[in-house]
């Protein structure tokens, strides 16, 4: 069952966070070849000054895609 998680800079209202998420839900659930009960999309707003803390928990070996890249 995979969970998809989305972290960003607060800005966007929870109208434009829902859509987001049910743009992944729907190319994941494609994409993989799933049911759509099995996956789960959550998004979570890190204050800018905070960012850099949070994106260091994200270690090499589960981020795939790295910003700039």
């Amino acid at each position: 069952m995979p969970h998809i998680a989305i972290t960003m800079i607060p800005g966007r209202t929870a109208e434009e966070k829902k859509k987001l998420a049910e743009r992944v839900h729907e190319f994941i659930t494609a994409e993989l070849q799933i049911d759509g009960k099995y996956v789960s999309v959550s998004v979570e707003d890190i204050l800018k000054e905070n960012w850099n803390q949070s994106m260091e928990k994200l270690t090499d070996d589960i981020m795939y895609v790295k910003p700039g890249v």
